[in-house]
Order: structure tokens, then C-alpha cells, then sequence
């Protein structure tokens, strides 16, 4: 009986009291946890075509009951002539002598052993000493079986569990790495669908009293991105409100996940951030096994909900800061635009009217003449004007020529309403003629505002006199695009970071195309910012430039 697997401890029981006792027939009867009647009952000597035959196994009745409820040996020389009989079913095999024995573990008894048609006539006390015995043994095995069984049973839990532990742990690692909400999302229905062994995950986030469905991961889910479904009345709606988690193991046919999906267990948790509902993790028929859930599953999914929950509250909240932010800087540009109009452009406009009204009301030639001078210089200034707030907003030169014109235009353009001394090195690749193709759209734009942000804020807070700027291409030098800017001016505490749109919109603009940016800085010693960006190209129409270098000699 060194078996630890509890059937074949079973079976190998069985044998031995055949080979024992000489018996045909074996069986054991396995009680259930009333002991009252047999929950199992396992046979040898019968084929499974007589099986079918005969057809529901026993329960405990007649002279099995016996055993149940006296729990001593039983020896008969014809099973059907005792009194409690219930007799034998049509296609049972005849049987006349038995033997019966209780199998006790730890002084409970677990079931019987029963043996029947000694080849060799009737079971006699040898028979049953021997039996009574093995059925002892048979105790020992079958509890050593069953305390293995355990063991490996919280064994495979604990794995399990230390599974799930280090699987969250990594999870809430990675989650905590990643702002943009779109991405957290996805990453969070992929996630939670490995760690449960999911066929489908839903995350719906809520908004009113509608769920809509913002990611989710296996087959189908996909599709059914941005639906919404109400709170009320539903699965979810119920979790939301409970503040715990639902698992289901049959889903009702009017469900939309039954629906939609052709799920039928679910496992629903609700996401919750400081009290606050934020949304549900939704997860259905699980792989393997009949498709149901565990509390195991619904422990794990609670415990990771509670992180992404954390994680997604945050990056809306970063989300949602970030859109306030933009929003401030575009009305504050709005307002320096008007601002500049009204100041600049308006009232040269007016000046302009009241010089030529003046100009019509004389009668002196001379006078009018040098008023449609003066106009003429004043409708210069304003053009002027009107061009360079123009190339603030969007240069010309940037869409048509590319980012190194349009910079150079820029920098000619700070130089002369600042006097600072800027020093230009431009090394993009295009416009050296190393290749017939631009950076995309994107890092052009970010390329060209990150310049003119810089060079802004030297301009207004940095008080310089000389600056530095140096772009450089990974096609003339290896790795990412650089854009380095560096001044001798005032400096600042990089603990305490000035205020206002500048390192902040920098900073957006290259998270956007997952780049960086470096800053050192010391109060009275200048500050040299490297921004560095990973790279992509466009395919440019050969037509479209004269040349390799439209402009030699410019550096």
C-alpha cells in the first residue's frame, strides 16, 4: 500500500482480496459524510458491458445496508437468502457467497469492502480474518492517500497563490509606469485576463449611469469598444453598488455579455479609488475545468482590481490636468495674439485712419503726400507685423521646406527683436541631401515649437547674452534626434522650477513621441536643456526641392 494516489490505493486494494480470498467479485462501497449510504461504489470482476447492463450502481440498500448501520463483519453462504435481500437485477451476475467488511479511518468508518463467489465454495473464518486485516492496511493507505492528497491539494494552492502574488505585484509594477490612459486601459484588461486564465476580459468605466465598455482583451471584445450599457438592472450595477464582487456560474440569456459574447460564468469586480466608483472589471468563462470562477479567481481579481483602479483614477486625473493645461496655454496664447492685434496691428490700423482722414482735409498737396509716405511705411511696419505673428502660429517654411529653413528663419527672427547672440549648428540629414525624405509631420512640428519655446523663455526670463542651439540628426550622428539649448543666463533651482508653460509644454510635446528631456541648471550659471526624440521619416516627392542644399554656407 505505498500508493499515494487514493483510486489506485482503491484498486490495488481490490486486487489483493481477490487474490486473497479467491473471490470473483469485488467491490468497495465508499460512504457519504452522513454515512448513511454510499456516495461511491467501485467493482472488479464486472466488465462494462454488464455495467451498462445493469445499470444505476448500489446505494446502500439490503444487505449492504447492513454493513452501514453495523458496521462488523458480515459472512453469508448465500447473499440472496438473507432476509434484508433486496435480490439482484435482471442482468446482475448470480452471487451467492459474501463477505463484508467495514473500513475504518481513524476510528470513523469510511466505507466497506465487500467480496463475493469464493471460487472455492463459501468464505470461511481464515477468509475473513485475513480481509479484516488487509482492510486495516487498506485504512492506513487510504488515510496516507488522503493526507497526500491534501498536502498537494494547499500545496498547489499556495503555488497558485504565490502565482497570483507575483503576477499583481509585476502587474501593479507595470501599471504604475504608465500615464496614458488608453494604454493603462488596454494594459489592464490583458493583464487581468492572464492572471485568472480568462476567455474574455471587459473594463467598463463609468460615466453617469451608463457603463461604457473602454477595453478589453480575448476573442470578440474588441469590437464592442465604446458601447454602452446601463447600470441598472445588470450584473455590474449590482457590483457598483455592493462595492464587492459577483460570480456567476450560469449567466441569464438576456445578459449582453451572454449576448454578445456567448459567455456563461462571469466574474465581475468593481474598480474603486478612494471610495469612488471608477468603473468594472468584467471577466467570463474561465479556461479549463467547467468555465467557472473560483474564490481564488475572485480573490486575485479584487486584489488587482484595487490597484488598476489606483492606477486608472490617476491617469485620468493626469489626463484630465493635462487637458486644463492645454487648455490654459492655448487661452494664453489667444490672448497674446489678441493682445499683440490690438496693440500692434489695431492701432497702427487707426493711426493709419486718422493720418489719411487728416491728410483729405487739406487743401496742402505737400501735406498729402508725405501722409501717403507716412502710410506707406506704416502699412510696411504692419505687414511686417502681421507676417511674424503669422510665423508664430504656424511658419510657412516649416510645411513647405522643412524643420532646419523654418529654425533658421526663427532664430534670424529672435535675433533681431532681442540682440541675443545665437549660435546655430543644424545637422538634419534632408536638409544636408543625405536622403530624399523628412521626419514625419509630428517630430517636425515638436522639433520646431520645442526651438521657439526655448528660445522664448530665454528671451523673457533667462536675461542672456549668449545662446547655443545645436540640432543633430541620427543619420549624421547615431541615435535619436537631439535638440540641445544652452545659455549663459541666470539659471534657475532645478528643485524649484520656474513657473509657467514652458518646461512643462516641452515635456508634453515629447511624451508624445516617447522622447525626454535633460535639464541642468544652476542659479547664476545658465541652463542647457537636451531634448531627445526617437525618429521616423516621410517619403518626400523628388520634385520637391531643388537640389541636395538649398541653402550652402548657412551655418
Amino acid at each position: 500500500m505505498a500508493e499515494l494516489d487514493p483510486d489506485a490505493v482503491l484498486d490495488r486494494l481490490l486486487d489483493l482480496a481477490q487474490e486473497l480470498t479467491g473471490a470473483r467479485y469485488a467491490a468497495i462501497g465508499v460512504l457519504d459524510e452522513r454515512r448513511e449510504m454510499l456516495d461511491q461504489f467501485l467493482t472488479k470482476g464486472i466488465d462494462e458491458e454488464t455495467h451498462r447492463a445493469i445499470g444505476d450502481l448500489p446505494h446502500g440498500r439490503g444487505v449492504l445496508g447492513v454493513l452501514i448501520r453495523d458496521p462488523r463483519p458480515l459472512r453469508l453462504a448465500d447473499v440472496g437468502a438473507h432476509p434484508e435481500s433486496y435480490g439482484f437485477p435482471l442482468s446482475h451476475p448470480p452471487m451467492r457467497s459474501f463477505l463484508g467488511v467495514p473500513i475504518t479511518v481513524r476510528g470513523e468508518v469510511w466505507g466497506n469492502l465487500y467480496l463475493t463467489e469464493k471460487a472455492a465454495g463459501e468464505f470461511n473464518q481464515d477468509d475473513e480474518d485475513t480481509v479484516v486485516i488487509l482492510a486495516g492496511w487498506a485504512a492506513i493507505g487510504i488515510d496516507n492517500a488522503r493526507l497526500y492528497r491534501d498536502v498537494q491539494r494547499r500545496r498547489d494552492e499556495l503555488q497558485r497563490a504565490n502565482r497570483g502574488l507575483e503576477t499583481t505585484t509585476e502587474i501593479t509594477r507595470a501599471l504604475g509606469g504608465v500615464t496614458d490612459l488608453d494604454r493603462l486601459l488596454e494594459l489592464v484588461a490583458k493583464r487581468s485576463r492572464a492572471l485568472i486564465e480568462a476567455r474574455v476580459v471587459e473594463l467598463a468605466l463609468l460615466e453617469g449611469d451608463e457603463l461604457v465598455l473602454a477595453a478589453g482583451a480575448g476573442e470578440g471584445v474588441q469590437e464592442l469598444r465604446g458601447e454602452r450599457l446601463p447600470v441598472d438592472g445588470s450584473v455590474a450595477g449590482m457590483a457598483l453598488r455592493s462595492g464587492r464582487s459577483q460570480r456567476l456560474s450560469e449567466l441569464p440569456e438576456e445578459l449582453f455579455a451572454r449576448r454578445a459574447l456567448g459567455a456563461r460564468t462571469a466574474l465581475v469586480t468593481p474598480m474603486i479609488f478612494h471610495n469612488r466608483p471608477i468603473g468594472i472589471l468584467s471577466a467570463f468563462d474561465r479556461i479549463g475545468g467547467d468555465g467557472s470562477f473560483s474564490e481564488e479567481d475572485e480573490r486575485l481579481l479584487q486584489a488587482f482590481a484595487a490597484s488598476a483602479a489606483t492606477a486608472v483614477a490617476t491617469a485620468q486625473t493626469a489626463s484630465n490636468e493635462a487637458l486644463r493645461r492645454s487648455v490654459q496655454a492655448s487661452e494664453e496664447e489667444r490672448q497674446r495674439w489678441a493682445r499683440e492685434l490690438h496693440d500692434e496691428t489695431l492701432q497702427e490700423l487707426a493711426g493709419l485712419k486718422v493720418l489719411l482722414s487728416a491728410a483729405r482735409r487739406s487743401d496742402e498737396p505737400a501735406r498729402l503726400d508725405t501722409a501717403v509716405d507716412q502710410a506707406v511705411d506704416m502699412i510696411t511696419t504692419g505687414i511686417a507685423n502681421l507676417r511674424r505673428l503669422i510665423s508664430d502660429l504656424r511658419p510657412a517654411a516649416l510645411d513647405e521646406l522643412g524643420a532646419g529653413p523654418a529654425i533658421e528663419a526663427l532664430v534670424e527672427r529672435v535675433r533681431a527683436q532681442t540682440g541675443l547672440d545665437i549660435a546655430l549648428e543644424i545637422e538634419l540629414a534632408y536638409d544636408q541631401g543625405l536622403t530624399a525624405e523628412r521626419h514625419v509631420p509630428d517630430l517636425e512640428t515638436a522639433i520646431y515649437r520645442l526651438v521657439q519655446e526655448g528660445l522664448t523663455n530665454i528671451a523673457k526670463h533667462a536675461a542672456a547674452s549668449h545662446v547655443a542651439l545645436r540640432i543633430a540628426d541620427p543619420e549624421v550622428e547615431p541615435g535619436r534626434l537631439e535638440v540641445e539649448i544652452s545659455d549663459d543666463g541666470l539659471g534657475f533651482d532645478l528643485e524649484q522650477p520656474a513657473a509657467g508653460f514652458g518646461l512643462l509644454g516641452m515635456r508634453e510635446r515629447l511624451a508624445l513621441l516617447d522622447g525626454d528631456l535633460a535639464i541642468e541648471s544652476l542659479p547664476g550659471e545658465g541652463t542647457r536643456l537636451v531634448a531627445r526624440i526617437p525618429v521616423q521619416r516621410r517619403p518626400q516627392d523628388a520634385t520637391a526641392r531643388p537640389g541636395p542644399d538649398p541653402h550652402p554656407g548657412r551655418r
